[in-house]
């Protein structure tokens, strides 16, 4: 009885850490809006940066904790990341200018970088087959459900207090998670197992991904997805909201995209041991261009203005290939790097989201009214990623 209410007390908090990356995103979408109001930025798209910047922390931090964390333990590495995760979040809470704002939510992704990375290794530490992948599949159907509501509850909070109480509910988030992981989770990496910390370890790990053609191929694909998907992320409010004048509904939207996501996610677990995914991952990513095309064409026929119906259900059927993209492009890149596992997932993490982070930043930059440059971008990055999955097989 213990045994297991132990099990169902890690997955819990597994879960709640793993949800903070996609809560600080999705929550922080219907904000948007006032956020630009408040700071006077005008008709601009520099409001976006509130997204990008994010991104750019994670991809910083992802680099270093995992390493850190085989030095010193899991634990301090974690609430280092949430220190400064709550430390990003005063900051923005109180930010009086927009690049104030900014530096706190670079501070909140570098923060979030640690439990993305140390929620995986303390499961590793604990369990491994099948009950590995059980804790995991535990762990990630709690992910897949916060993007569903977190954009309703961003909104909840911001009509009620406004969108520096966003910030203050983040903060109380993480306050939790630091109390309840300091009083009940245990070190999972004991004192013998840890190895030293060092620059040279992460350099030669970013140099053996660089020179294996399947890794960097798998993982220029998997920042040229994502990539897009951050330029749709960082549009989203603003085609929703203005462009197709949703406005308080743009939360429901936005859950029925990332369902799409979530089940494609599901079917995934039965249908990768069936057909294999790589042969998945391909026909998934020529449906997201194919679906692409097919949409940049209507889009060209109406002005960059499709209809609401049909931009969003090609919407959800692109986000359906992508969500079978992202988790087997991810074991794909990393299926040549078993013997530097722990530093071969924190340098295809790290490029993979710099990459994503120029691209989604761009896209979004390019926003104009209209549908043009969110499609445009899934047509060429889906595109040229079809020619890198042939590179990296070859």
């Amino acid at each position: 009885m213990i045994k297991n209410r132990n099990f169902t007390e890690f997955v819990a908090l597994m879960a709640l850490l793993t949800a903070l990356t996609a809560m600080s995103i999705d929550g922080m979408l219907p904000a948007l809006g006032r956020i630009g109001n408040d700071f006077q930025l005008g008709a601009s798209n520099a409001v976006q940066l509130v997204i990008s910047l994010f991104f750019l922390g994670l991809a910083t931090g992802q680099l270093f904790y995992g390493p850190l964390s085989d030095s010193i333990g899991r634990k301090p590495v974690m609430f280092l990341g949430l220190f400064l995760y709550a430390a990003g979040s005063v900051l923005a809470m109180l930010a009086g200018s927009f690049p104030a704002l900014l530096t706190g939510r670079a501070l909140q992704g570098l923060g979030a970088a640690a439990p993305r990375n140390v929620v995986i290794a303390m499961v590793r530490d604990k369990y491994s087959g099948d009950r590995m992948a059980s804790v995991m599949s535990l762990v990630m159907a709690v992910f897949i459900l916060v993007p569903v509501v977190a954009p309703s509850l961003g909104q909840a909070v911001l009509l009620l207090s406004g969108w520096r109480a966003i910030f203050g509910a983040y903060l109380g988030l993480v306050l939790l998670m630091v109390l309840w992981f300091a009083w009940r989770q245990p070190e999972t990496l004991p004192p013998d197992r840890r190895v030293p910390f060092t620059p040279r370890r992460i350099f030669l790990g970013v140099k053996e991904v660089i020179l294996c053609r399947p890794a960097i191929g798998y993982t220029l694909v998997i920042g040229l997805i994502f990539g897009a998907f951050i330029g749709y992320l960082n549009s989203s409010p603003r085609i929703f909201q203005n462009q197709y004048g949703m406005g308080k509904l743009f939360p429901l939207f936005f859950a029925l995209l990332s369902l799409s996501i979530g089940a494609a996610f599901l079917l995934n677990t039965k249908l990768v041991i069936r057909f294999g995914m790589e042969r998945i991952a391909f026909l998934a990513l020529h449906g997201v261009f194919v679906l692409s095309v097919l949409h940049l064409g209507a889009a060209l026929l109406t002005s960059g203005n499709p209809p609401l119906w049909f931009f969003t259900l090609c919407l959800v059927l692109t986000f359906f290939c992508i969500g079978a993209i992202f988790g087997n492009m991810n074991a794909l890149a990393m299926d040549p790097l078993g013997h530097i596992a722990g530093v071969g997932a924190a340098v295809v993490g790290s490029l993979s989201l710099f990459m994503s982070f120029i691209l989604g930043t761009y896209i979004g930059q390019r926003y104009n009214g209209t549908v043009y440059p969110v499609l445009i971008g899934f047509t060429v990055c889906s595109f040229i990623s079809l020619w890198l999955i042939r590179w990296a097989r070859r």
